[in-house]
C-alpha cells in the first residue's frame, strides 16, 4: 500500500498506549481525583491501586476501570469533571503524546479517537489539542442534580467502543487504525491496521506531518509531576514535612531583613541564582527606574525585591487580600482605568523604582503574554528582568483556586528555585523618547526577554487565559470576610470531603 494514500483517509485510534505512550490510566483519575476533589479521595484511590492492577493482571479490566472512575468521580459536580478536563489534563496528556503515532493520526483526514476513559476526561484536549473530530469513550452516570454517580452506562465496555465506531462508519470502513494488539477491538473494522508501537517511519514523506499538536499554553492545578503511583505516594508522604517546611521558611522571611533572605534561604534548600547586573539604587542625582518584568508566580515582586536587598514596591491585580497583608513589599492595586492606573504609575515612579508585570497574569508554559504597553508610556528609565523558578511538587500559581495559597505551596517545594536575570536598561533608541510607538517598545521589550528565557512570544492575554482555565475573562471581584472564609473551606476540602 502507498502511504500517500492516507491523506484523505479517515483513522481511528485508540488513545490510551498509541497516542498516548502510557496505556495506563490510573494516573489520570488520580488527577481527577486530587484537583476535582482533594486529599483524601486521592489517597484512597492510590491504596486501591493493588487491587485495580490485580484486576488488570486476572483479566478483568472492565471492572478495574469501573473502580477507577467510581472513586474518581463519585459524588463530583459534573463542572468540577469538565474544569479538571479543560484546565488540568491536557497539560499531563500533551507531554505523554507519542509523536509517532500523532503524525500518522494527524496525516489522515477524518480522525476519530477511542479511550476506555470517560469521554468527559478526553474530548477538550482531543479536539482542540489533537484535532480529533469525534472522541468515543465511557459516560458517566450523572443524576438529575448535576452530580457523579460514579457509575458508566457502558456494561461491556470493548463491544460499547466496537459498536460505537461501526455505528459511526454506516457507509464504508475506516481506513486506518491505529490501537495496541489484543486490546484495541475495534481495529478489526479498519482496512489498514497498524499496532502501537507506531513506526517512526510510518508515512514519512507526506507533506502534512509538519503539522504538529496545538501546543498547551495555558494550564492549572496544582501538582507538577504525573501522579504515577510511586510519585503520588511519595507526595503524600512529603506533604506533612513541606508545610513545616514552608512555615518556617515563611516565617524566616518575615523575621530577616531582605538583603539577607538570598543567604540563609540556601540553609533551607532555596535558591535564587541572579544573572546580569542591577541598577543602583536610585537617589536624588539617579531617579528610579521601571522593572519590567516576565510573570511566572506571585513571589516575583518579593524574590525580584530579595535579590536586589531592598523592597521595591510592585503593581498588582488579582492578588488576594491575604497575599497583599502578608507581603513584605508595599503593593499598588491596578483599576484597569487608564488614567488613574497612568498616574498612580508615574507617582510612585517619582517616589523611587517601581515593577511592573505587563503580561497582566502568571504563565507556567515557555511563553509570554501579549505586554501592555501602558509602561512605555511612562518612562524611558526600564530596565528588562527575565524571572523563572523551578519547583519539584507543587505549582505556585492557580486560576481555578485560591492565590492566597500560592506562597505556601512554593515553599512547600522540597528544593525551589528562582532564577533572575537582569538586562542592560534599554537605550534612549529602543524607547518612545526617540520616537517609537508604545506598542513597539513593549513589543521589543517582550522579544528580548523571551529570547533571554528561551521563550516564545505569543498575542494571548489575560482574558484568553482566564477563557481556557475558569471559563471567566479573569475580572476580579472583591470578596466579602464570609466568601474568602468560603473560599478557603473550598480549597482544603480534601480534608472534609
Amino acid at each position: 500500500m502507498e502511504s500517500s494514500t492516507t491523506t484523505s483517509y479517515s483513522v481511528v485510534s485508540e488513545l490510551e498506549g498509541t497516542l498516548l505512550k502510557n496505556p495506563e490510566p490510573f494516573a489520570y483519575f488520580m488527577l481527577v481525583a486530587f484537583e476535582a476533589s482533594g486529599l483524601i479521595r486521592f489517597t484512597i484511590l492510590l491504596f486501591l491501586w493493588p487491587i485495580i492492577s490485580l484486576l488488570d493482571v486476572l483479566g478483568y479490566r472492565n471492572v478495574s476501570l469501573k473502580l477507577m472512575i467510581l472513586v474518581a468521580t463519585a459524588g463530583l459536580h459534573e463542572s468540577e469533571i469538565e474544569s479538571v478536563a479543560r484546565a488540568v489534563l491536557p497539560k499531563f496528556y500533551m507531554d505523554d503524546v507519542s509523536m509517532d503515532a500523532w503524525r500518522a493520526f494527524g496525516s489522515c483526514d477524518k480522525r476519530v479517537i477511542v479511550t476506555r476513559m470517560p469521554r468527559v476526561m478526553v474530548e477538550r484536549f482531543a479536539k482542540d489539542h489533537l484535532r480529533a473530530d469525534e472522541v468515543i469513550g465511557t459516560e458517566i452516570i450523572i443524576n438529575r442534580f448535576g452530580y457523579a454517580t460514579g457509575l458508566i452506562q457502558e456494561t461491556d465496555v470493548d463491544q460499547s467502543v466496537f459498536n460505537s465506531v461501526a455505528n459511526l462508519f454506516t457507509v464504508g470502513r475506516p481506513q486506518l487504525g491505529l490501537g495496541r494488539s489484543g486490546s484495541a477491538t475495534f481495529l478489526s473494522l479498519c482496512e489498514e491496521q497498524v499496532h502501537a508501537p507506531v513506526p517512526s517511519n510510518y508515512n514519512g514523506h507526506n507533506h502534512r506531518l509538519n503539522v504538529q499538536p496545538q501546543p498547551v499554553i495555558f494550564h492549572d492545578g496544582r501538582l507538577v509531576k504525573l501522579p504515577t503511583p510511586a510519585t503520588a505516594l511519595l507526595i503524600l508522604i512529603w506533604i506533612p514535612f513541606g508545610i513545616i517546611l514552608a512555615a518556617i521558611r515563611i516565617f524566616v522571611g518575615f523575621l530577616l531583613p531582605l538583603w539577607a533572605i538570598p543567604y540563609v534561604s540556601r540553609i533551607f534548600n532555596t535558591r535564587f541564582i541572579v544573572k546580569g547586573k542591577p541598577p543602583a539604587q536610585a537617589t536624588a542625582g539617579n531617579p528610579g527606574v521601571l522593572f519590567v518584568c516576565t510573570h511566572r508566580t506571585l513571589m516575583d515582586p518579593v524574590i525580584l525585591s530579595y535579590v536586589l536587598g531592598r523592597s521595591i514596591p510592585a503593581v498588582t491585580y488579582s492578588i488576594s487580600r491575604l497575599s497583599e497583608i502578608l507581603s513584605p513589599i508595599p503593593t499598588f492595586r491596578l483599576t484597569r482605568i487608564r488614567n488613574v492606573d497612568t498616574e498612580m504609575i508615574k507617582k510612585e515612579l517619582s517616589n523611587g523604582d517601581l515593577v511592573v508585570y505587563p503580561e497582566g497574569t502568571t504563565c507556567r508554559e515557555p511563553f509570554l503574554l501579549r505586554f501592555s504597553a501602558l509602561f512605555a508610556e511612562l518612562t524611558d528609565n526600564i530596565v528588562p528582568v527575565a524571572m523563572n523558578y523551578r519547583v519539584g511538587f507543587f505549582h505556585a500559581t492557580t486560576a481555578r483556586g485560591w492565590k492566597g495559597l500560592d506562597p505556601i505551596f512554593f515553599f512547600m517545594n522540597p528544593r525551589p528555585v528562582y532564577e533572575v536575570t537582569f538586562l542592560n536598561q534599554l537605550e534612549a533608541e529602543a524607547t518612545c523618547s526617540s520616537g517609537k510607538s508604545p506598542y513597539d517598545v513593549a513589543n521589543y521589550v517582550q522579544r528580548i526577554l523571551a529570547a533571554t528565557l528561551g521563550f516564545e512570544c505569543t498575542n494571548f492575554t489575560r482574558k484568553d487565559k482566564y477563557r481556557v482555565l475558569a471559563g471567566n475573562d479573569g475580572t476580579v471581584s472583591y470578596l466579602s470576610f464570609l466568601d474568602q472564609v468560603k473560599k478557603v473551606v473550598t480549597t482544603f476540602k480534601p480534608f472534609f470531603h
